[in-house]
């Protein structure tokens, strides 16, 4: 398993709007392949600052079954126009200590 983080700046003034969107896309991103769970926090020092956290069975099932479907461009009509910047995703894998 996997687990994408990313780092949203939304845009000031938009932050309930984008909230009410994520609920709708949240949709969209939970019926993909390989999708386990996800959950958005928002950041309570910096105003318009969430964290998105989305865990996956495989990398390839975001970058490849998500990032290369249709769903994915829905996904992306929603939400991308609400970052600024857009968001840098990286991804971790657990360290079994």
């Amino acid at each position: 398993m996997i687990l994408e983080a990313a780092i949203l700046q939304v845009k000031t003034g938009t932050e309930t709007e984008f909230e009410e969107t994520f609920r709708r896309a949240s949709a969209i991103i939970s019926s993909m392949k390989g999708y386990i769970f996800h959950e958005l926090q928002r950041c309570m020092e910096a105003e318009g600052k969430y964290l998105l956290l989305v865990q996956w069975e495989t990398l390839e099932d975001h970058t490849v079954g998500f990032r290369q479907s249709p769903q994915y461009q829905e996904w992306k009509e929603l939400l991308h126009h609400f970052y600024d910047p857009f968001p840098t995703v990286e991804h971790f894998e657990k360290v079994t200590l």
